[in-house]
């Protein structure tokens, strides 16, 4: 079926965007995709690899978009056909990303903070999911780690102390939540954004865009 509006191209985030954060997709969303496809392009773009997206989307994602990113876009498929594959080693090098790693895991190390726990570095193809806590930590553990740190500012203090530190890389920092891993893709000057909170809004957004 030709697309009203070939041109026309809606990027979506995963997380409180498609689905519930970590969750599946419904499939009242997979259908209003579906829909929407028939009427412009769509793309999903996400930090996770391909498999976690895979996961939340379905086995078929790279069918039911347009365009599918994963890794922040350094694996991309365009109708289903692998179209781009790099990672951050390659870009970066070994060397470098063992200096950052070490230097960031003793500077958590040294962290005073209430709880630790495990896997503080997570190593994507196109990011480091670096947790001062430890990605191993419960979701209350993560929900009292967000309010401390609203107060104590402690991932502002060490995105602060990286880029200092490493100001040689070319490297983005972003902080999870709010204004995220998505969040130079939201304010480019091509693009136009839209803050929604949950899959539900998304619904209600596309209706108004799309009806």
């Amino acid at each position: 079926m030709t697309k009203t509006h070939p041109r026309i191209l809606a990027l979506f985030d995963v997380d409180d965007t498609l689905t519930a954060a970590r969750k599946v997709v419904t499939p009242e969303v997979t259908a209003r995709i579906a829909k929407l496809k028939n009427q412009i392009t769509v793309g999903v773009v996400g930090g996770s690899d391909l498999v976690k997206q895979k996961e939340q989307l379905g086995e078929d994602v790279i069918h039911t978009f347009d365009y599918s990113f994963s890794e922040n876009g350094l694996v991309g498929y365009h109708n289903g056909e692998c179209i781009n594959k790099t990672s951050l080693k390659e870009y970066v090098g070994n060397d470098k990303l063992n200096k950052f790693i070490n230097f960031t895991l003793l500077y958590i190390a040294n962290l005073d903070i209430p709880i630790k726990r495990g896997t503080f570095i997570e190593f994507r193809q196109g990011m480091l999911n670096v947790s001062p806590i430890g990605r191993n930590c419960s979701q209350d553990e993560r929900d009292d780690f967000e309010q401390y740190d609203h107060i104590h500012q402690v991932r502002a203090k060490m995105v602060n102390v990286l880029r200092a530190q490493f100001a040689d890389y070319d490297f983005t920092y972003s902080i999870g939540g709010q204004g995220g891993n998505d969040y130079e893709i939201f304010v480019h000057d091509r693009t136009i954004g839209h803050a929604v909170k949950s899959p539900e809004d998304t619904l209600r957004l596309l209706d108004t865009l799309f009806p």
